[in-house]
Protein backbone atom coordinates (compact mmCIF):
# COMPACT_ATOMS: atom_id res chain seq x y z
CA UNK A 1 0.00 0.00 0.00
CA UNK A 2 1.51 3.47 -0.93
CA UNK A 3 2.49 5.39 2.24
CA UNK A 4 0.85 9.16 0.44
CA UNK A 5 -1.79 9.96 -2.09
CA UNK A 6 0.63 11.22 -4.79
CA UNK A 7 -1.40 13.39 -7.16
CA UNK A 8 1.37 14.78 -10.38
CA UNK A 9 0.32 18.04 -12.24
CA UNK A 10 0.57 17.27 -16.15
CA UNK A 11 1.51 19.88 -18.91
CA UNK A 12 -1.02 19.77 -21.99
CA UNK A 13 1.03 21.92 -23.97
CA UNK A 14 2.77 19.40 -26.28
CA UNK A 15 0.27 19.33 -28.97
CA UNK A 16 -0.04 22.28 -31.89
CA UNK A 17 -2.59 25.42 -31.43
CA UNK A 18 -3.51 27.86 -33.39
CA UNK A 19 -2.76 30.34 -31.24
CA UNK A 20 0.83 29.30 -30.39
CA UNK A 21 1.33 28.87 -34.17
CA UNK A 22 0.80 32.71 -34.42
CA UNK A 23 2.44 33.98 -31.19
CA UNK A 24 5.64 31.65 -31.87
CA UNK A 25 5.82 30.14 -35.38
CA UNK A 26 4.00 27.34 -37.33
CA UNK A 27 4.62 24.13 -35.02
CA UNK A 28 5.38 25.73 -31.98
CA UNK A 29 4.87 23.07 -28.58
CA UNK A 30 6.79 23.06 -25.69
CA UNK A 31 9.69 21.14 -27.54
CA UNK A 32 10.44 23.94 -29.38
CA UNK A 33 12.51 25.83 -26.41
CA UNK A 34 13.69 22.19 -24.32
CA UNK A 35 15.66 20.81 -28.10
CA UNK A 36 17.41 24.51 -28.41
CA UNK A 37 18.20 24.93 -24.92
CA UNK A 38 21.88 25.44 -24.08
CA UNK A 39 24.04 24.77 -21.30
CA UNK A 40 25.24 28.17 -19.20
CA UNK A 41 27.74 26.77 -16.81
CA UNK A 42 30.31 23.57 -17.43
CA UNK A 43 28.75 21.04 -15.49
CA UNK A 44 24.74 22.27 -17.19
CA UNK A 45 23.14 19.41 -19.04
CA UNK A 46 21.42 20.77 -21.57
CA UNK A 47 19.23 20.37 -23.76
CA UNK A 48 17.23 17.47 -21.91
CA UNK A 49 15.99 14.98 -23.75
CA UNK A 50 13.69 12.79 -23.88
CA UNK A 51 14.34 8.81 -23.67
CA UNK A 52 11.26 6.17 -23.65
CA UNK A 53 8.31 8.39 -24.61
CA UNK A 54 10.76 10.43 -27.21
CA UNK A 55 9.32 14.06 -28.75
CA UNK A 56 5.62 13.08 -28.47
CA UNK A 57 2.35 14.60 -29.29
CA UNK A 58 -0.23 14.82 -26.93
CA UNK A 59 -2.75 14.41 -29.73
CA UNK A 60 -2.24 10.47 -29.67
CA UNK A 61 -4.09 8.48 -27.60
CA UNK A 62 -0.96 5.92 -27.30
CA UNK A 63 1.29 8.56 -25.97
CA UNK A 64 -1.17 8.94 -23.36
CA UNK A 65 -1.48 5.31 -22.26
CA UNK A 66 1.90 5.12 -21.91
CA UNK A 67 2.63 8.11 -19.06
CA UNK A 68 -0.69 6.67 -17.65
CA UNK A 69 1.18 3.27 -17.02
CA UNK A 70 4.44 4.67 -16.31
CA UNK A 71 2.69 7.28 -13.68
CA UNK A 72 0.77 4.48 -12.55
CA UNK A 73 3.74 1.88 -11.58
CA UNK A 74 5.71 4.88 -10.01
CA UNK A 75 3.22 5.26 -7.58
CA UNK A 76 1.00 7.92 -8.78
CA UNK A 77 -2.32 7.71 -8.12
CA UNK A 78 -3.70 10.33 -10.87
CA UNK A 79 -2.83 13.38 -12.89
CA UNK A 80 -4.15 16.69 -12.35
CA UNK A 81 -4.72 18.47 -15.69
CA UNK A 82 -3.66 21.90 -15.91
CA UNK A 83 -7.13 23.48 -17.26
CA UNK A 84 -7.23 27.29 -19.11
CA UNK A 85 -10.23 29.11 -18.70
CA UNK A 86 -10.02 33.02 -19.42
CA UNK A 87 -13.63 33.97 -19.22
CA UNK A 88 -16.32 34.16 -21.72
CA UNK A 89 -16.25 30.23 -22.97
CA UNK A 90 -12.07 30.87 -23.91
CA UNK A 91 -10.01 28.14 -23.22
CA UNK A 92 -6.54 26.91 -24.53
CA UNK A 93 -4.86 23.45 -24.79
CA UNK A 94 -8.15 21.66 -24.00
CA UNK A 95 -8.02 19.16 -26.59
CA UNK A 96 -5.83 16.30 -24.96
CA UNK A 97 -8.39 16.43 -21.28
CA UNK A 98 -11.30 16.09 -23.64
CA UNK A 99 -10.21 13.27 -25.52
CA UNK A 100 -9.53 11.41 -22.45
CA UNK A 101 -12.84 12.12 -21.03
CA UNK A 102 -14.78 11.12 -24.78
CA UNK A 103 -12.52 7.97 -24.88
CA UNK A 104 -12.32 6.90 -21.31
CA UNK A 105 -9.07 6.16 -21.96
CA UNK A 106 -6.41 6.09 -20.42
CA UNK A 107 -8.22 4.03 -17.55
CA UNK A 108 -5.99 6.11 -15.03
CA UNK A 109 -7.49 8.63 -12.36
CA UNK A 110 -7.84 12.40 -13.23
CA UNK A 111 -8.69 15.85 -11.38
CA UNK A 112 -8.24 19.70 -12.39
CA UNK A 113 -6.25 22.74 -11.91
CA UNK A 114 -7.71 25.33 -12.76
CA UNK A 115 -4.39 27.77 -13.64
CA UNK A 116 -6.26 31.14 -13.48
CA UNK A 117 -3.21 32.97 -14.97
CA UNK A 118 -2.84 35.50 -17.98
CA UNK A 119 -0.60 34.33 -21.14
CA UNK A 120 2.28 36.66 -21.98
CA UNK A 121 5.37 36.70 -23.53
CA UNK A 122 7.52 37.03 -20.25
CA UNK A 123 6.87 32.73 -20.13
CA UNK A 124 9.06 32.30 -22.46
CA UNK A 125 12.22 34.52 -23.84
CA UNK A 126 10.69 37.45 -26.59
CA UNK A 127 10.63 36.85 -30.09
CA UNK A 128 11.33 39.24 -32.86
CA UNK A 129 7.81 39.86 -33.41
CA UNK A 130 6.87 40.43 -29.19
CA UNK A 131 10.03 42.77 -28.05
CA UNK A 132 7.39 44.25 -25.60
CA UNK A 133 5.51 42.51 -22.63
CA UNK A 134 2.70 41.43 -24.60
CA UNK A 135 -0.35 39.91 -23.14
CA UNK A 136 -1.89 37.09 -25.47
CA UNK A 137 -4.52 35.97 -23.57
CA UNK A 138 -5.77 37.94 -20.28
CA UNK A 139 -7.21 36.21 -17.15
CA UNK A 140 -10.39 37.88 -16.54
CA UNK A 141 -13.98 36.50 -14.58
CA UNK A 142 -16.83 36.81 -15.77
CA UNK A 143 -20.59 36.45 -14.10
CA UNK A 144 -22.92 33.62 -13.18
CA UNK A 145 -23.30 33.20 -16.55
CA UNK A 146 -19.89 32.46 -17.07
CA UNK A 147 -19.37 29.96 -13.83
CA UNK A 148 -22.79 28.48 -15.11
CA UNK A 149 -20.46 27.95 -18.63
CA UNK A 150 -17.39 27.20 -17.11
CA UNK A 151 -19.37 24.15 -14.86
CA UNK A 152 -21.34 22.71 -17.91
CA UNK A 153 -17.65 22.63 -20.21
CA UNK A 154 -16.55 20.58 -17.47
CA UNK A 155 -19.65 18.64 -16.70
CA UNK A 156 -18.75 15.00 -18.21
CA UNK A 157 -15.28 14.82 -16.81
CA UNK A 158 -16.96 15.45 -13.30
CA UNK A 159 -19.70 12.82 -13.88
CA UNK A 160 -16.47 10.34 -14.98
CA UNK A 161 -15.39 7.94 -12.08
CA UNK A 162 -12.34 8.12 -12.75
CA UNK A 163 -12.29 11.72 -11.34
CA UNK A 164 -10.67 11.70 -8.17
CA UNK A 165 -12.22 13.02 -5.18
CA UNK A 166 -11.32 13.92 -1.48
CA UNK A 167 -13.36 12.79 1.27
CA UNK A 168 -16.06 11.85 -1.49
CA UNK A 169 -15.99 15.07 -3.15
CA UNK A 170 -14.56 16.16 -6.47
CA UNK A 171 -11.42 17.44 -6.02
CA UNK A 172 -10.75 21.05 -7.98
CA UNK A 173 -7.78 22.85 -7.64
CA UNK A 174 -7.33 26.99 -8.06
CA UNK A 175 -3.67 27.92 -9.14
CA UNK A 176 -4.22 31.58 -7.55
CA UNK A 177 -6.88 32.28 -4.94
CA UNK A 178 -5.81 35.00 -4.41
CA UNK A 179 -6.27 36.64 -7.59
CA UNK A 180 -9.87 35.97 -7.48
CA UNK A 181 -11.99 38.33 -6.30
CA UNK A 182 -15.18 36.66 -6.27
CA UNK A 183 -13.94 32.72 -5.20
CA UNK A 184 -16.58 32.80 -2.00
CA UNK A 185 -19.26 33.41 -4.38
CA UNK A 186 -18.01 30.86 -7.12
CA UNK A 187 -17.44 28.07 -4.59
CA UNK A 188 -20.47 28.53 -3.41
CA UNK A 189 -22.59 29.10 -6.85
CA UNK A 190 -20.48 25.72 -8.11
CA UNK A 191 -21.57 23.57 -4.60
CA UNK A 192 -25.16 24.37 -5.60
CA UNK A 193 -24.49 23.33 -9.50
CA UNK A 194 -22.62 19.96 -7.83
CA UNK A 195 -26.15 19.26 -6.32
CA UNK A 196 -28.52 20.31 -8.87
CA UNK A 197 -26.31 17.41 -11.46
CA UNK A 198 -26.48 14.90 -8.99
CA UNK A 199 -22.59 15.39 -8.11
CA UNK A 200 -21.30 14.89 -4.39
CA UNK A 201 -19.71 18.57 -4.26
CA UNK A 202 -16.50 19.84 -4.76
CA UNK A 203 -13.28 19.65 -2.29
CA UNK A 204 -11.66 22.99 -3.37
CA UNK A 205 -8.09 23.45 -2.64
CA UNK A 206 -5.99 26.59 -3.54
CA UNK A 207 -2.10 26.80 -4.13
CA UNK A 208 -0.32 28.97 -1.91
CA UNK A 209 3.34 30.00 -1.57
CA UNK A 210 4.64 29.76 1.98
CA UNK A 211 6.64 33.13 1.57
CA UNK A 212 6.05 35.97 -0.57
CA UNK A 213 2.51 36.08 -2.61
CA UNK A 214 0.20 37.53 -0.85
CA UNK A 215 -3.25 39.02 -1.48
CA UNK A 216 -2.54 40.82 -5.46
CA UNK A 217 0.72 38.70 -6.47
CA UNK A 218 4.32 39.41 -5.80
CA UNK A 219 4.88 41.95 -3.27
CA UNK A 220 8.30 41.75 -2.22
CA UNK A 221 7.32 41.74 1.08
CA UNK A 222 8.83 38.73 2.99
CA UNK A 223 7.54 38.82 6.22
CA UNK A 224 4.36 36.82 5.89
CA UNK A 225 5.02 33.31 7.17
CA UNK A 226 3.55 30.30 5.89
CA UNK A 227 0.55 30.22 8.64
CA UNK A 228 -1.03 33.33 7.96
CA UNK A 229 -1.27 32.69 4.01
CA UNK A 230 -2.64 29.34 4.33
CA UNK A 231 -5.11 31.27 6.60
CA UNK A 232 -6.09 33.87 4.40
CA UNK A 233 -6.40 31.18 1.63
CA UNK A 234 -8.98 28.90 3.70
CA UNK A 235 -10.71 32.29 4.79
CA UNK A 236 -11.93 32.62 0.57
CA UNK A 237 -13.79 29.16 1.18
CA UNK A 238 -11.18 26.56 0.33
CA UNK A 239 -11.48 22.90 1.51
CA UNK A 240 -7.50 22.99 2.07
CA UNK A 241 -4.41 24.32 0.65
CA UNK A 242 -1.58 23.05 -2.00
CA UNK A 243 1.54 24.93 -0.27
CA UNK A 244 4.65 25.77 -2.93
CA UNK A 245 7.57 26.65 -1.04
CA UNK A 246 9.98 27.54 -3.39
CA UNK A 247 10.37 31.32 -2.57
CA UNK A 248 10.65 30.66 0.84
CA UNK A 249 13.77 27.73 0.18
CA UNK A 250 15.30 30.15 -2.00
CA UNK A 251 15.23 32.60 0.61
CA UNK A 252 16.58 29.81 3.20
CA UNK A 253 18.94 28.70 0.99
CA UNK A 254 20.53 31.90 -0.14
CA UNK A 255 19.49 34.68 2.47
CA UNK A 256 16.64 37.51 2.24
CA UNK A 257 19.23 39.78 0.88
CA UNK A 258 20.88 37.92 -1.72
CA UNK A 259 17.59 36.64 -3.03
CA UNK A 260 15.97 39.93 -3.13
CA UNK A 261 18.93 41.70 -5.10
CA UNK A 262 18.96 39.26 -7.60
CA UNK A 263 15.50 39.18 -8.44
CA UNK A 264 15.43 42.88 -8.57
CA UNK A 265 18.45 43.28 -10.59
CA UNK A 266 16.70 40.50 -13.12
CA UNK A 267 13.76 42.96 -13.32
CA UNK A 268 15.95 46.19 -13.88
CA UNK A 269 18.20 44.18 -16.07
CA UNK A 270 16.29 41.12 -17.86
CA UNK A 271 19.03 38.45 -17.63
CA UNK A 272 21.37 39.94 -16.29
CA UNK A 273 22.36 37.18 -13.64
CA UNK A 274 22.19 33.68 -13.13
CA UNK A 275 19.90 32.48 -10.45
CA UNK A 276 21.18 28.94 -9.57
CA UNK A 277 20.51 27.60 -6.28
CA UNK A 278 21.66 23.60 -4.74
CA UNK A 279 18.63 21.35 -5.54
CA UNK A 280 19.68 19.50 -1.65
CA UNK A 281 19.87 23.06 -0.36
CA UNK A 282 16.60 24.24 -1.80
CA UNK A 283 14.92 20.73 -0.85
CA UNK A 284 16.68 20.48 2.71
CA UNK A 285 14.63 24.19 3.44
CA UNK A 286 11.62 22.73 1.20
CA UNK A 287 8.90 21.82 4.15
CA UNK A 288 7.53 23.75 6.41
CA UNK A 289 5.35 22.76 9.96
CA UNK A 290 2.30 24.03 8.27
CA UNK A 291 2.38 21.15 6.11
CA UNK A 292 1.77 18.90 8.54
CA UNK A 293 -1.83 20.14 8.95
CA UNK A 294 -4.59 18.16 7.91
CA UNK A 295 -5.66 20.40 5.29
CA UNK A 296 -2.84 21.30 4.18
CA UNK A 297 -1.44 19.29 0.63
CA UNK A 298 2.34 19.59 0.22
CA UNK A 299 4.00 19.81 -2.88
CA UNK A 300 7.51 17.99 -4.08
CA UNK A 301 9.52 18.54 -6.88
CA UNK A 302 11.88 16.24 -8.61
CA UNK A 303 14.00 18.75 -10.32
CA UNK A 304 14.12 22.49 -11.67
CA UNK A 305 15.69 24.30 -14.32
CA UNK A 306 14.08 27.06 -16.45
CA UNK A 307 16.79 27.30 -18.84
CA UNK A 308 14.55 26.08 -22.03
CA UNK A 309 12.06 29.23 -21.32
CA UNK A 310 14.07 31.67 -20.44
CA UNK A 311 17.85 31.30 -20.74
CA UNK A 312 20.01 33.48 -18.89
CA UNK A 313 17.31 34.70 -17.16
CA UNK A 314 16.30 31.07 -16.00
CA UNK A 315 16.27 29.97 -12.27
CA UNK A 316 17.77 26.15 -11.58
CA UNK A 317 18.32 24.10 -9.27
CA UNK A 318 21.40 22.43 -9.57
CA UNK A 319 22.67 18.95 -8.63
CA UNK A 320 19.20 17.00 -8.69
CA UNK A 321 19.58 13.30 -8.16
CA UNK A 322 17.12 10.49 -7.83
CA UNK A 323 18.81 9.74 -5.00
CA UNK A 324 18.32 13.24 -3.54
CA UNK A 325 14.99 13.23 -5.03
CA UNK A 326 14.36 10.18 -2.91
CA UNK A 327 14.84 11.73 0.20
CA UNK A 328 12.82 15.00 -1.03
CA UNK A 329 9.82 12.51 -0.68
CA UNK A 330 10.64 10.49 2.44
CA UNK A 331 10.73 14.29 3.96
CA UNK A 332 7.11 14.30 3.04
CA UNK A 333 6.11 11.52 3.85
CA UNK A 334 7.18 12.13 7.18
CA UNK A 335 5.71 15.27 7.31
CA UNK A 336 1.96 13.99 6.91
CA UNK A 337 2.16 10.59 8.42
CA UNK A 338 -0.30 11.05 10.99
CA UNK A 339 -2.60 12.52 8.76
CA UNK A 340 -5.95 10.87 7.84
CA UNK A 341 -5.20 8.69 4.88
CA UNK A 342 -7.81 10.40 2.94
CA UNK A 343 -5.43 13.60 3.47
CA UNK A 344 -2.23 12.26 2.64
CA UNK A 345 -1.92 13.93 -0.19
CA UNK A 346 1.27 15.15 -2.07
CA UNK A 347 1.13 16.95 -4.92
CA UNK A 348 3.90 15.99 -7.69
CA UNK A 349 4.95 19.06 -9.76
CA UNK A 350 5.38 18.01 -12.37
CA UNK A 351 5.13 14.72 -14.78
CA UNK A 352 5.87 16.97 -17.98
CA UNK A 353 6.75 20.16 -17.45
CA UNK A 354 9.82 19.92 -19.69
CA UNK A 355 10.25 23.35 -20.16
CA UNK A 356 11.10 24.30 -16.61
CA UNK A 357 13.18 20.94 -16.18
CA UNK A 358 10.56 19.79 -13.99
CA UNK A 359 9.66 16.28 -15.01
CA UNK A 360 9.41 12.51 -14.08
CA UNK A 361 8.91 11.26 -17.61
CA UNK A 362 12.38 9.36 -18.58
CA UNK A 363 15.43 11.22 -20.18
CA UNK A 364 18.62 10.28 -22.07
CA UNK A 365 20.53 11.35 -18.18
CA UNK A 366 18.82 9.15 -16.10
CA UNK A 367 16.80 7.19 -17.67
CA UNK A 368 13.62 6.18 -15.49
CA UNK A 369 15.34 6.66 -12.21
CA UNK A 370 13.23 9.09 -11.05
CA UNK A 371 9.88 7.14 -11.15
CA UNK A 372 12.31 4.39 -9.57
CA UNK A 373 12.92 6.53 -6.78
CA UNK A 374 9.35 7.80 -6.05
CA UNK A 375 7.88 3.87 -6.30
CA UNK A 376 10.65 2.65 -3.67
CA UNK A 377 9.88 5.88 -1.54
CA UNK A 378 6.36 5.19 -1.49
CA UNK A 379 6.55 1.23 -1.04
CA UNK A 380 9.37 -0.12 0.94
Amino acid sequence: MSKARVISFYLPQFHPVPENDLWWGKGFTEWTNVAKAKPLYRSHVQPKIPADLGFYDLRLPEVRKAQADMAREAGVEGFCYWHYWFGNGRQILEKPFESVVKSGEPDFPFCLAWANHSWTNKTWQKNKTFQKDTVFLEQTYGDDEDYIAHFNSLLPAFKDERYITVDGRLLFLIYMPFHFENLPHFIKLWQSLAEENGLPGFYFVGTVETLGRLDRGYSHDYTQDAGENIDKALALGLDAVNTFSMRRAEMLSSGKNKMFYRRILNHVIPSSTLQKYSYKTITDNWFCKEDSRENVFPTIMPRWDRTPRLGRGADIYDGSTPELFKKHVNDALRIIENKNSEHKIVFLRAWNEWGEGNYMEPDLQWGNKYCEALAEALFE
